[in-house]
């Protein structure tokens, strides 16, 4: 005879202060009020930075690297959370990988940035299509990616990308997605 044990209902935090309080208890993170008492807003640039790109180009991405970092999905846009202070080192690698000048829709946040904190792993969230989820949760203690540090080379290569073959993944996945939306809205505009 199997016993099942009632599992309780998702946890819904009734305003933004239990939000914030699970994201500093938990995880230890920075948190802010948007405008006017507004939604709870993750302060960049402390213990993570974002990678914010097309949503299309990250899963793209996440198909060709991997990883293991928190993902956060807003709309159309996907927001790959990165160690501190790699927002600082995008200009740089972007041009040192040869995709400087380029418009390439892909963009940092860093130090004094925000951005809106996803409903916590397991609690229960609005239903709005625009809302911010996680895709993939923050774990404790395996919070982000790494930075410029090749850890996957410690683990054998099993481990996180470093930060520049996720930058030069990014770049070519947002350049692909730029083209190929250039190129259905030309053969849109000849049909």
């Amino acid at each position: 005879m199997a016993f099942t044990l009632p599992l309780p209902a998702p946890r819904s935090p009734s305003d933004g202060e239990g939000v914030a309080r699970w994201y500093a208890h938990e995880l230890g993170w920075a948190t802010a009020r948007g405008d006017a008492g507004g939604p709870v807003e993750l302060l960049t640039g402390l213990r993570f930075d974002v990678l914010e790109l097309p949503a299309a180009a990250g899963f793209a991405v996440l198909g060709r690297l991997g990883g293991r970092g928190p993902v956060a999905l807003a709309g159309s846009r996907m927001r790959l959370l990165v160690a501190a202070g790699s927002a600082d080192e995008l200009p740089g690698l972007l041009d040192w990988l040869d995709w400087g000048g380029i418009a390439l829709d892909l963009v940092a946040l860093g130090a004094g940035d925000r951005m809106a904190a996803p409903v916590p792993p397991g609690w229960s969230g609005s239903g709005s299509p625009d809302a911010v989820s996680w895709l993939r949760p923050p774990e404790p203690g395996r919070e982000v990616e790494p930075t410029l540090a090749a850890v996957s080379a410690v683990a054998g290569g099993a481990g996180a990308p470093c930060l520049v073959r996720l930058v030069d993944a990014a770049a070519s996945e947002c350049h692909r997605v730029r083209l190929l939306g250039a190129y259905r809205t030309q053969r849109l505009a000849s049909s």
